[in-house]
């Protein structure tokens, strides 16, 4: 994702935010995994091993999921813009401003962009420090895809059971999965139906949610449609990298 559409991204939230814009997540419900913050307790704590860290590509290339463990509800940020040296991108990952944390261990994303110049097709070495440490290898893409539309939802591999899926919507009620099922080539990701009562900011911002796909998806799988949730995919949204 480039800079001008983070800025965008940010304009948009803090001028409806500004306004005191708050209302009950009819349309844009979700999270950024697929454990639902059920209870506000102090975070579980523990920082992502080595071997933890998972990366997958989002958005034609564009930018990546990158995975830890972790709070379900609370995912580190990237801080500032990550850094590239030959083939190696660097990210600092700092901890969520979020105050209260469910005290869980699940994976978890953030969406970190890629900056401008970097060949998808070549691969990455990722490098994480900060938040949580650690390295992972992003195998480089068969071929180069256009980015997708702006706030348009695409999807990714982060190693072989999980599916990295980009949304756009409110900021304080990222998706939940509820289920995921397999037909031939394409995987079905439905999203929970948000409580009513439950309250969500009213900006438009990307969340990235981690499907599990362990014993659902097939060798074959290269597509995924979205429902549910105040999330819809008209069409099937083709899944970038391989398993």
């Amino acid at each position: 994702m480039s800079p001008h559409r983070l800025t965008l991204i940010a304009a948009i939230g803090a001028g409806l935010l500004a306004a005191g814009a708050l209302t009950g997540c009819a349309t844009a419900a979700s999270t950024q995994g697929s454990t639902p913050a059920s209870s506000s307790t102090p975070d579980a704590g523990g920082t992502a091993s080595a071997d933890s860290i998972q990366v997958g590509w989002l958005e034609g290339g564009a930018a990546i999921a990158l995975v830890t463990l972790g709070s379900s509800s609370c995912p580190p940020v990237a801080e500032g813009e990550p850094s590239v040296e030959g083939t190696t991108l660097t990210v600092v990952l700092a901890d969520s401003p979020r105050t209260t944390c469910t005290r869980d261990m699940a994976p978890r994303a953030t969406l970190v962009s890629v900056p401008t110049g970097v060949d998808p097709t070549a691969g990455l070495a990722v490098r994480v420090t900060g938040a949580a440490e650690g390295a992972a290898m992003l195998p480089g893409l068969a071929a180069a895809s256009a980015s997708p539309e702006q706030f348009t939802s695409s999807a990714g591999w982060v190693g072989r059971d999980l599916l990295a899926v980009l949304t756009y919507g409110s900021s304080g009620c990222p998706p939940v999965v509820e289920s995921v099922t397999a037909a031939g080539s394409e995987l079905s990701v439905q999203f929970a139906t948000p409580p009513a009562d439950r309250i969500c900011t009213m900006d438009l911002a990307p969340r990235v949610t981690v499907a599990d796909v362990t014993g659902v998806a097939g060798p074959d799988v290269t597509s995924v449609a979205l429902s549910g949730g105040g999330v819809e995919a008209p069409e099937p949204i083709a899944i970038l990298g391989s398993r």
